[in-house]
């Protein structure tokens, strides 16, 4: 037990230091993970002997299922009702042609059995949220017309619906099905999934919303536990657990819950460890010794999947909504495999299902190639199609807005023309219970006193007490767009409802506090105290 913690722990603090080492040379963090797994693996360089598929199924459902859930609670619904009907046809009907495609051409130019071909598209169909996002938000990449919106949710949605079509294939595999039990398979899966999430969603908000938690916290393990029932009920009566915990994360992600401030962060700690764990385990499980064997079969259907598969379902999709060229481009090279197609090939390995050809090892190289060679080129070729938005930040969903410590600091410029230029502290009249604690005058600290002169150019750091009843503050965020009405308009003259009150512009790196000759430009995300009815065009 002792050996198998400190174990864990050096590993932990393995997967922290190689995520700081790939982030300096540019690889993808989740291919170090992997690779940091088949060091420590049966051919690696410290022989940890582990081939327990069915142990691993059980840690990476558990993974998946917050991974999935906190994929949905992060996700902004604001931006991603604008590319939702496109996205959803991505990550169901997308995947149908990705795994059809890629079948196909297992079937007829690699010679596997139809059903085995079957499985690899199935395994295969779905593009992984965490190998995508983790590229975009390492170099801080932007991406133009809502692209960045468009990959966060098919990515977080289609894994639901690659595992629809792996349980099919897998049934299929295993005879004595009728077409009537298939039928309620899929229905099952589908119709059980979305309308167990919903209930469990309805619940859960109501709950939130009447039960007084008090200042424990333990609406962080409130939410913990309703991830947990929303995979497990539905998976019990049939249906699909990871759609049903993809949707109660978006629902609750995008209500106002109390200390939700500490449930993201909560959230994000845990999704992170998950993610390292799945990807370590996965690089454990592998045996880079049995991989020449499977090596070219494995490159060839990534090229496929990466040069035709993809492309065809995005054109196939996104052209009928006039899509640009260099959009439809982008998304192509931009739907990366990852964990969760590692993770359904062992669900296919512990199947009790008969394979020729090692579908595990297939997958996982193909994983390799997507993470490595297409997720490194992702930054490049999103520079060489021109979809790089230096205006728009990847990391747009604004999720922990409330503030708990008891003292708050703002900061104020003092300009020529202000009332306190010139002046000496003593001199000037600060609002009740507040103090000036600091002046940086030329990237230099003054510790003030009442003798203090204020001067042009001055920044004064004023501290005051922190507002802690915020139950009726509701603060969100927009984005200003060519279709929003308000780029190139003064804050005095776009309408804005007379309940909401702009808090804050964020212009790229650049927080502006503003007033009514403040400009909004394209681009900006302005924050306001309201979360209805905010805009009238």
């Amino acid at each position: 037990m002792l050996t198998t913690l400190l174990v864990a722990s050096v590993v932990i603090i393995a997967c922290i230091l190689c995520n700081r080492i790939s982030s300096k040379a540019g690889i993808p963090v989740l291919l170090g993970f992997i690779v940091l797994g088949m060091i420590f693996g049966s051919d690696g360089v410290f022989k940890i002997q582990f081939e327990n598929f069915a142990f691993a199924e059980q840690i990476c459902t558990v993974s998946l299922i917050f991974i999935m859930f906190y994929g949905g609670f992060n996700t902004n619904w604001r931006q991603a009702k604008k590319v939702a009907v496109k996205s959803l046809l991505l990550s169901s009907l997308g995947v149908v042609i990705t795994a059809v495609l890629t079948a196909l051409f297992c079937r007829f130019v690699l010679n596997f059995e139809m059903l085995e071909s079957l499985l690899i598209g199935a395994v295969l169909s779905s593009t992984d949220a965490a190998s995508v996002f983790s590229i975009l938000r390492s170099k801080k990449l932007g991406l133009k017309y809502g692209t960045s919106s468009l990959l966060e949710v098919e990515s977080g949605s289609n894994d639901p619906f690659a595992y629809l079509l792996m349980v099919f294939v897998l049934s299929l595999m295993k005879g004595g099905q009728s077409a009537g039990s298939l039928a309620y398979l899929l229905f099952a899966q589908i119709v059980y999934g979305v309308g167990i999430a919903l209930l469990i969603s309805i619940g859960a908000v109501l709950f939130l919303k009447k039960f007084d938690f008090g200042n424990s916290g333990l609406e962080t393990a409130f939410v913990f536990a309703v991830a947990i029932v929303s995979y497990a009920l539905p998976s019990v009566l049939g249906g699909n657990g990871f759609l049903s915990v993809y949707i109660v994360g978006i629902i609750l992600g995008n209500r106002e819950i109390e200390n939700k401030k500490l449930m993201v962060h909560f959230l994000d700690g845990i999704t992170n460890l998950f993610q390292m764990l799945i990807f370590f385990l996965l690089g454990l499980l592998a045996f880079p010794s049995q991989m020449p064997r499977i090596i070219i079969p494995s490159l060839i259907i990534a090229a496929f999947l990466t040069l035709v598969a993809r492309p065809a379902a995005v054109f196939a999709i996104l052209t009928p909504f006039r899509a640009k060229l260099n959009q439809q481009l982008m998304v192509s090279w931009a739907g990366l495999r990852g964990a969760a197609s590692i993770v359904f090939a062992i669900f296919a390995t512990v199947g009790d299902v008969y394979t020729k050809n090692d579908v595990f090892h297939i997958v996982f190289c193909v994983v390799l190639f997507s993470i490595g060679i297409q997720g490194s080129l992702l930054p490049f070729v999103a520079k060489k199609l021109n979809m790089i938005d230096t205006k728009h930040n990847v990391e747009k969903t604004f999720n922990d807005y409330s503030e708990e410590n008891e003292i708050q600091f703002i900061s104020l410029a003092v300009t020529d023309c202000h009332p306190w230029a010139d002046k000496k502290i003593k001199d000037i009249s600060l609002p009740p219970s507040t103090l000036l604690v600091m002046i940086l005058r030329d990237g230099a600290s003054v510790i003030p006193n009442g003798e203090t002169d204020i001067l042009t150019g001055d920044s004064l750091i004023i501290s005051a007490q922190g507002f802690k009843d915020v139950s009726n503050i509701r603060l969100t965020e927009i984005l200003v767009d060519e279709d929003s009405g308000l780029a190139g308009k003064k804050l005095s003259e776009a309408y804005i409802s007379k309940k909401a009150l702009v808090l804050m512009i964020k212009r790229g790196d650049t927080v502006i506090i503003p007033n009514g000759e403040s400009t909004v430009e394209c681009g900006d995300i302005i924050v306001l105290n309201s979360y209805k009815n905010l805009l009238k065009k």
